[in-house]
């Protein structure tokens, strides 16, 4: 205590920032609502961060997207079409009953069958044929083809326990009585929309935790999460405003992390209607008589009337990068000859009018404006540029919490959307975003556009069924070529995830943005 007195006189406000770590609780700012405790509800970042707290996986993500084994301690292939994993001996649940084979066989069953799933985890066990189980801690996972991807889909599946979740629904998760997981922490309660607590689980299998109570508290607004920060209220925010990031480097009582993001932002049309919507008229409020985002040129003049740049520099305010494909440069499948098209709104005119718009039309874009960093902010701004080139665009912005029910029922005519590669390779964006949504096949599972594309699904299957890596690779750069070329979805940017710590925390940031107390430890002394 004696090297820290000077420190804290000096600061004043040192003293709040270093209370939360002298009681053993860590207090999380969350940007988004986490709006569900069940694992495999709704395939969303703040959810998957939540829940890593409280269930494990049969594979783990570093915070750089590298896979480790989890509560599966190898793996192997024994044929092509045969991947064996062998599970750790010695877990129990949260309730003290033992892990075993048939829990991951009851977590399989469930996962495609989750009712009123806004967007699921069922891609990523679209190639299970048969679940074999060896002995109580090996299992065998048989494929209708080679699939090289397993360990990777595997590392986004929760497992639950049949014990307490047979018959459970989403409710049951979310009042706890189902929420029974093998990982470090245990729930203690939840409050949609404000905050979950947690208690340290003393049983986990992983390292040691620091933290005997987490607190997860849903801070949306910007300027309060800062706000919140600098007080003494929360020892860790995510999704730092942009206009608070220089002023947050430069305070002695905060440390700022960053990384590259797996997540991209783009523009989704709507493509599950041929006619026209209400959404989308001519200048005189009359509905258009078909769907002209169906048109690759409508699609391309309005990717080539976006100064990402601009959006880039006075929105972002650096934090981000411009793309026109869905991972950061280094990443596995990342196409380096792929760039976004030159701004040029003079000639997304011309483009207009060869489409049968020389007029231009009007547009409503809906988007989130309390989930992803100035999601509503670059909404705005691309509004302005497609306004410019005769598409005037007006923008409903809504609550997270409200914007995705509606996106749901695909309610959108354009929509800004979001998402993070948590794989760390081409393959999750190409199956479960860009892919046709097909319950049978287990694609699609978040193709909230509706877009239906027979060549990029061709691509998916077969990248995903090709054993060389550096084959596959090759697949998914013809895939982002064909993409940026055709723009069934715009691409606008490429996020750079922060977070800011008080001083005296150490942080481990994430590639896929996921906030966890597993990533955070008082600094040694």
């Amino acid at each position: 205590m004696t090297r820290r007195t000077p420190y804290v006189a000096a600061l004043g406000l040192a003293a709040l920032l270093a209370a939360p770590a002298m009681a053993q609780t860590l207090t999380i700012g969350s940007a988004a609502p986490v709006t569900t405790i069940d694992p495999h509800f709704h395939n969303v970042g703040p959810n998957n961060a939540l829940t890593m707290h409280i269930f494990d996986r049969l594979v783990e993500r570093d915070g750089r997207a590298r896979p480790h084994p989890s509560l599966a301690v190898s793996w192997r292939v024994v044929f092509d079409t045969v991947w064996e994993f062998k599970l750790r001996e010695g877990v129990t649940w949260h309730d003290g009953r033992p892990f075993t084979a048939d829990d991951v066989v009851f977590t399989f069953s469930r996962v495609p069958n989750v009712p009123n799933s806004p967007g699921g985890f069922q891609g990523f066990l679209r190639a299970i044929t048969r679940v074999e189980v060896v002995d109580a801690h090996t299992l065998r996972l048989h494929t209708r083809a080679p699939h090289p991807l397993m360990p990777l889909d595997l590392a986004s599946v929760s497992i639950i326990s049949r014990h307490a979740g047979e018959g459970a629904a989403t409710e049951d998760y979310n009042s706890g009585r189902a929420a029974i997981g093998t990982g470090p922490y245990r729930l203690v309660s939840y409050s949609s929309g404000d905050r979950i607590e947690m208690a340290r689980n003393d049983a986990w299998f992983g390292p040691a935790q620091p933290w005997t109570r987490v607190n997860y508290r849903i801070v949306n607004n910007d300027a309060a999460r800062t706000a919140a920060m600098l007080a003494g209220d929360l020892d860790l925010i995510e999704q730092v405003p942009t206009s608070d990031l220089a002023r947050l480097r430069r305070d002695p009582r905060v440390t700022v992390t960053e990384i590259p993001s797996l997540r991209t932002v783009y523009m989704a049309p709507d493509y599950s209607r041929d006619g026209g919507t209400p959404l989308i008229t001519d200048n005189a409020g009359q509905t258009l008589p078909v769907n002209p985002f169906k048109d690759a040129r409508v699609r391309r003049a309005l990717s080539m009337a976006i100064n990402r740049d601009a959006l880039v520099e006075r929105v972002m305010e650096g934090a981000a990068t411009s793309t026109a494909q869905w991972l950061p440069e280094g990443a596995f499948g990342y196409n380096a000859a792929v760039h976004p098209r030159p701004y040029d709104p003079d000639g997304a005119k011309r483009l207009l009018a060869e489409a049968g718009y020389p007029d231009g039309f009007r547009i409503t874009m809906h988007t989130p404006n309390d989930r992803w960093p100035n999601d509503a902010r670059l909404a705005q701004a691309v509004a302005q540029m497609w306004t410019r080139i005769g598409v005037r665009t007006q923008v409903d912005a809504l609550p997270w919490t409200a914007f995705v029910p509606r996106r749901t029922r695909i309610e959108y005519a354009m929509q800004m959307a979001a998402w993070g590669s948590s794989t760390g390779e081409g393959s999750n964006f190409l199956i479960n975003t860009l892919a046709t949504n097909n319950r049978q096949r287990l694609t699609g599972a978040n193709n909230n556009a509706r877009f239906s594309g027979p060549v990029f699904d061709e691509l998916a299957a077969r990248g995903s069924a090709t054993l060389d890596d550096e084959r596959r690779e090759a697949i998914w750069h013809e895939a982002v070529a064909l993409y940026a070329e055709e723009e069934p979805l715009i691409q606008l940017i490429q996020y750079v995830n922060t977070w800011a710590a008080r001083r005296g925390l150490t942080h481990e940031p994430r590639m896929d943005e996921r906030t966890v107390a597993m990533g955070v430890r008082p600094t040694a002394q």
